[in-house]
């Protein structure tokens, strides 16, 4: 692995990552606090969909922890995992990187006579985050190794749900925003149910998951979720969930982001 072209400028970092295990170059950002950091370090936030969601991110933690007795938003290093490019290619890439390995996929109809490329490489993109990108910041940075979260948005937020469900010791904040549960006829709930029969073995993660009212049945299957996973009986995730009123596929991240926020830092 090898990180080139790396620019910095007004306490952000940005690098083009190349990863051995994806034979592929990512765009990685990296906003640093401006104060020193604590003993123990800085919690972390990676940010999926890098190229889209890091300046939200960023924005938030950098206004907010000015006055964070109110706001309850602390200095953090926010990590932005972008894609390069824009149109089709990425979105090709967002649907191998994001999804799981399977025997076989069935698509929902509204997705036929579109090319979404190859998908399953969710395993492989979890290992370049866990075996290359991680180390690299925990080197560089002083990083709080117990203070690490994970957010995604639509197919980056499946891939945080998977994250939770597979390796739920890679991160202890999973904030999964309009996750595409219905990927592959929703193989995400399968993977939950074995989570959460093996879930003993595992200190209690933290959960937050949110959708748009007018998500239609994206709320329904962000529900479906929420309620598995807030039964009296399984008490393994600490979850909360927030249906944003009024708000669309792409207008939930900038009117919950700073809400998703918060809840990873009360952890």
């Amino acid at each position: 692995m090898k990180v080139i072209n790396k620019v910095t400028q007004d306490n952000t970092e940005q690098w083009l990552y190349y990863s051995d295990e994806m034979d592929y170059s990512y765009d990685i950002k990296v906003a640093l606090p401006s104060s020193p950091s604590p003993v123990d370090g800085y919690p972390v936030i990676y940010i999926l969909d890098g190229n889209s969601y890091f300046q939200f991110a960023q924005g938030i933690v950098s206004l907010q922890s000015r006055n964070a007795p109110k706001t309850l938003v602390n200095e953090a290093i926010i990590v932005g995992i972008g894609h390069q490019g824009e149109g089709k290619d990425a979105s090709k890439r967002r649907f191998y990187d994001f999804t799981a390995p399977a025997n076989k996929y069935v698509y929902p109809d509204r997705l036929k006579g579109f090319d979404v490329g190859i998908h399953g490489g969710a395993q492989k993109f979890l290992n370049f985050i866990e075996l290359e990108l991680k180390p690299k910041i925990e080197r560089r940075y002083s990083i709080n190794k117990e203070k690490q979260a994970l957010f995604g948005h639509s197919l980056s937020a499946l891939f945080t749900l998977w994250t939770l469900f597979t390796k739920p010791k890679a991160f202890q904040t999973y904030l999964a925003l309009s996750p595409s549960i219905w990927w592959n006829d929703h193989e995400i709930l399968t993977y939950m149910d074995v989570f959460l029969r093996q879930s003993e073995a595992y200190e209690k993660k933290n959960l937050y998951l949110a959708v748009g009212e007018c998500e239609g049945f994206m709320v329904d299957d962000a529900k479906q979720v929420f309620s598995r996973l807030s039964t009296d009986q399984q008490k393994y995730v600490e979850c909360e969930f927030y249906c944003a009123p009024e708000e669309n596929h792409a207008s939930v991240v900038p009117t919950v982001m700073s809400r998703a926020i918060r809840f990873a830092n009360k952890k």
